[in-house]
């Protein structure tokens, strides 16, 4: 199947882990658009895909980047017209710390990705996913939890904005998935908890593939 006869899939935060493992259960059906901020681990990504016959655009981009987002969303709608899915996987995990020493830069950042980019970029997809559309988005409750400060509101954040967005399409479209993996080796993972035994964790490409088929794809 060529490129133009696939539909379309924009997958932010492919680079690597659950969003790389998306990205390549999602191949045998879709174009894969690949944004995410390491050109190596996309590439490699791209290679992956393509042998097993996929075709993929890939996109080193900032997702905070308000202009880079805009020419990519453009991009798209010149190149395609619309989007079948978006899969937002992109998130910053910012070092533990007490509520008390939280660090300001750190601060900024997790609100810069995990926050501020979702509520740019989900009127931005919106019209590309028209109302036939789905989005994907990735919840890890630590909202509340010690240590997890920085993460933790920031995340829910993103997925308040996530769920508000769903109740408001349940009707008209597109519709908006939340996803609930179960516990991965990702990096985001090691940050947090550096000496856990990793062998026991989900495989992330079983778990993309396990939760595709719960939304039927």
């Amino acid at each position: 199947m060529t490129e133009q006869a696939k539909t379309v899939a924009l997958v932010t935060g492919a680079s690597r882990g659950f969003g790389a493992a998306l990205a390549e259960a999602l191949a045998p059906a879709y174009h894969i658009v690949a944004v995410g901020r390491t050109t190596g681990a996309l590439e490699e990504l791209d290679d992956r895909i393509r042998a097993k016959g996929g075709t993929t655009t890939i996109a080193p981009m900032d997702i905070t980047n308000r202009d880079a987002m805009a020419t990519l969303c453009r991009g798209i709608h010149d190149r395609w017209g619309t989007l079948a899915l978006w899969a937002h996987t992109a998130i910053h995990a910012a070092p533990l710390a007490p509520a008390a020493h939280l660090d300001a830069k750190d601060w900024s950042k997790s609100l810069s990705v995990n926050a501020d980019a979702v509520a740019m970029l989900i009127p931005f997809i919106s019209p590309l996913l028209g109302t036939e559309g789905e989005a994907i988005f990735v919840d890890d409750p630590r909202a509340g939890e010690k240590f997890f400060g920085h993460y933790g509101a920031t995340k829910a954040a993103q997925m308040a904005l996530a769920r508000s967005w769903q109740a408001e399409t349940t009707r008209t479209g597109p519709r908006v998935h939340i996803l609930a993996p179960a516990p991965m080796p990702t990096a985001t993972r090691a940050r947090f908890f550096p000496g856990e035994d990793r062998s026991k964790l989900a495989d992330p490409a079983q778990e993309a593939a396990r939760l595709l088929r719960a939304i039927d794809h």
